[in-house]
C-alpha cells in the first residue's frame, strides 16, 4: 500500500517512498501497485471523477481526466504560483480561464497501415502504439469530421511498415492538413493527392514542406483580419483561449498609441491591437511575418503595422529601440526570452504585457523585470490544454 503525497508539474503522483511516480492518481489516495506496475486505487480522493472520454485509459493524449475540473484548475494555478515563489515573487492572481471540451483547433495524429486497414489516433502513454480515438473530446467538430478523410489519406502517404504524422488545423475554409512522412513524393502521387484534397474538401494539403494544393485559403480570424498562416505555423491552441489572452493584453496596453509586439507570430495580438494602436511586429520567421503583413494590407480600418523579421534570441531589440513605443507585448517560446528581457529591463519602457507557456521561464523573466523596477500587477492563468499538464500565463508589468 502506498500514499500519494502530491503531484509533479506533469501530473504524476509522488508516492510517500520519495522515489516512485505514478500516473493518473491524486493527492491523498491510497494505492496498491502490482509487480507489473498496474495501479489499483484503494482509497479514492473526493476529487476523483469518472473520465468523460472512453479513450482515456488507453490513449496518451490526456493526463488529468480522472480529476475534477476544480482540482485541475487549482493544481495548474498552483504550478504557476510555485514557479513564482521559487523566485520570491507573490503576485495577485486573477480568476483562471479554462477552454471547453471540443475546442482544440489543431492536433497531430499518427497514422499506420495495418493488415486490416489503417489506424489513426494518438500514441499510448510512453509507447509507440497508436490508439484510435474516434470519440476524442479535445478537438473541434470540424477536425473530428475529417477523420474519414485522414484515414483514407494514410494508404497514400504511409509506407507499409512506417508511421506518418498528420497535423490537422481547423480553419474557416476547411481542414488544413500537413503530412509528415518518409515516403517519396512522386509526380503521380502529387496528382493523386491534389484530387484527394478536392474530393475531401480540404482547404490545403501540404507534404512535408511542400504545398501540394490550396483549394481555399486556410484562414484564421484575428481581430477583423483574415490570416493565412504558413503550414504548421504557431497558433494558440484554442480560439477561446486566444480570446482570453487577447482581452488581457488589450487591457494592459489600452492607453498605448504605439506598441511593439515581440515574437508576434502571424499576428495573434498585433492585428487586433491595430484597431486602436500602431504596432511594430517582430518575428524571426519570414514566412510568418509575410502572412501578417499580407493580412494587414488586405484589412480595412486598421492602424499602421510595421513588420520586422529578426531573430530575437540572437539579436534582441536594444534599450534605445524601445524609446518610440508606449508598451510592449511579448509572447516567447517555452525557453522564454532571457536576452530580450534583459534589454527590456534596461530600457525606459513602462508597460509590458507578457504571455508565456512555461511558468518556470516566465518566473525567471519576471524576476529580471522586477529587479529593474517593474511591478508585477497581476497574473492570469489560461488553460487551453484541457486535461493536460500544460498551462499558459498572461501578466501585467508596469513601472513609474
Amino acid at each position: 500500500m502506498a500514499l500519494i503525497e502530491g503531484l509533479t508539474h506533469l501530473g504524476l503522483g509522488k508516492v510517500d517512498d520519495g522515489r516512485t511516480l505514478l500516473p493518473r492518481v491524486l493527492p491523498g489516495e491510497e494505492v496498491a501497485v502490482a509487480q507489473d506496475g498496474t495501479v489499483r486505487i484503494v482509497t479514492p480522493s473526493s476529487d476523483r471523477v469518472a473520465a468523460p472520454c472512453r479513450h482515456f485509459k488507453s490513449c496518451g493524449g490526456c493526463a488529468m481526466q480522472h480529476a475534477s475540473d476544480a482540482f485541475v484548475a487549482d493544481w495548474k494555478q498552483e504550478i504557476v504560483r510555485r514557479a513564482l515563489a521559487a523566485q520570491r515573487i507573490e503576485p495577485d492572481f486573477r480568476p483562471m480561464h479554462t477552454s471547453p471540451a471540443l475546442s482544440r483547433r489543431r492536433a497531430k495524429f499518427s497514422g499506420r497501415r495495418t493488415k486490416k486497414g489503417v489506424l489513426l489516433g494518438f500514441h499510448a502513454k510512453g509507447s509507440d502504439t497508436v490508439v484510435a480515438v474516434p470519440d476524442c473530446l479535445l478537438v473541434t467538430p470540424m477536425i473530428k469530421a475529417a477523420f474519414p478523410a485522414l484515414e483514407a489519406l494514410i494508404p497514400l502517404a504511409c509506407s507499409r511498415k512506417g508511421e506518418i504524422g498528420l497535423t490537422v488545423t481547423d480553419t474557416a475554409n476547411g481542414p488544413d492538413v500537413l503530412i509528415d512522412t518518409d515516403k517519396d513524393l512522386t509526380g503521380e502521387l502529387r496528382i493523386e493527392l491534389a484530387a484527394f484534397a478536392q474530393t475531401h474538401k480540404l482547404a490545403r494539403l501540404v507534404w512535408q514542406d511542400e504545398v501540394i494544393v490550396t483549394m481555399l485559403p486556410p484562414v484564421q480570424q484575428m481581430g477583423p483580419a483574415k490570416v493565412t498562416p504558413p503550414a504548421g505555423a504557431f497558433l494558440q491552441a484554442t480560439q477561446d483561449g486566444e480570446a482570453a489572452l487577447l482581452a488581457a493584453v488589450q487591457e494592459i496596453t489600452k492607453d498605448a498609441d504605439r506598441i511593439v509586439d515581440l515574437f508576434c507570430g502571424v499576428g495573434t495580438f498585433a492585428l487586433p491591437l491595430a484597431q486602436a494602436s500602431e504596432v511594430h511586429a517582430v518575428e524571426g520567421e519570414e514566412d510568418m511575418t509575410a502572412a501578417l503583413d499580407r493580412a494587414w494590407r488586405e484589412t480595412k480600418g486598421l492602424k499602421r503595422i510595421t513588420i520586422e523579421t529578426r531573430d530575437l534570441f540572437r539579436r534582441p531589440l536594444q534599450p534605445d529601440e524601445f524609446a518610440k513605443f508606449d508598451a510592449v507585448v511579448i509572447d516567447p517560446p517555452r525557453a522564454g526570452a532571457e536576452a530580450q528581457i534583459e534589454t527590456l529591463a534596461a530600457s525606459d519602457i513602462a508597460v509590458i504585457a507578457m504571455v508565456s507557456c512555461n511558468p518556470v521561464t516566465f518566473a525567471r523573466d519576471a524576476k529580471t523585470l522586477i529587479a529593474a523596477g517593474f511591478t508585477l500587477n497581476w497574473v492570469k492563468v489560461v488553460d487551453q490544454f484541457r486535461w493536460s499538464p500544460h498551462v499558459e500565463v498572461v501578466a501585467s508589468f508596469t513601472r513609474s
